[in-house]
């Protein structure tokens, strides 16, 4: 079986290395990469600078942190999986009524898609609650990135539209703290080896199922 992976080529990234042809092959934009010979792609003797913790890697420190790992070097699955491209479509679609009092904006890295500067509110909208702890984590993440821009008292909106859930969600003292104790940890673990895999009942429908688990790589 051949796993595809979105992944960051040599003429990009110094991290990996030229000539890796037997473990690594190119196809169109694809690369094709058996998940044990992860550590022969990045260089022995480089160290990674300390990596921006987006709210996307926050919320993935949450769930599993191999997968955290690889989509912080650059190994991406998201492209192949049907479950984030229909969550993409809700967040686009589900309300577009709501489009006009909301902005777009970026804060060192993360990009929020909906903003509401009059109230100070970040709206964000899952498909299924199945894991409400790191979208909670996520969105109050995105408020500390916000409070450290100096805006203050910001709030978030929560929703499951299918499931017809809301939540409103404000930063507490402790949760600033566990925030950057987080921070810390997950950058520490991004310098490290990958970590191993989680066992495969927690991680069905995970786009990263597949690639974690092959067996055997096909010559191409």
């Amino acid at each position: 079986m051949v796993i595809s992976a979105s992944l960051t080529s040599s003429r990009t990234s110094p991290f990996l290395l030229r000539g890796e042809t037997t473990l690594l092959a190119k196809k169109g934009l694809g690369y094709f990469v058996h998940p044990s010979h992860i550590q022969s792609l990045f260089h022995p003797h480089i160290s990674f600078l300390p990596m921006n913790i987006t709210p996307t890697l926050f919320a993935y420190y949450q769930l599993c942190h191999r997968k955290m790992w690889l989509h912080a070097h650059h190994i991406r699955m998201e492209h192949s999986s049907d479950l984030v491209y229909e969550g993409k479509l809700l967040h686009d679609h589900a309300y577009p009524q709501r489009a006009e009092r909301y902005r777009e904006i970026v804060l060192d890295g993360a990009k929020i898609d909906y903003y509401d500067p009059k109230k100070k509110v970040v709206h964000e909208i899952k498909k299924s609650d199945k894991n409400e702890h790191a979208h909670i984590a996520q969105l109050k993440y995105y408020l500390y990135l916000l409070e450290a821009e100096g805006i203050e008292g910001p709030g978030g909106l929560l929703e499951y539209p299918s499931q017809r859930k809301r939540h409103q969600i404000q930063l507490e003292a402790e949760d600033r703290e566990r925030i950057s104790v987080q921070v810390e940890k997950a950058s520490e673990i991004l310098l490290r080896d990958c970590p191993g895999r989680l066992p495969r009942k927690n991680c069905r429908k995970c786009s990263y199922e597949e690639f974690c688990f092959a067996e055997e790589v096909v010559d191409i």
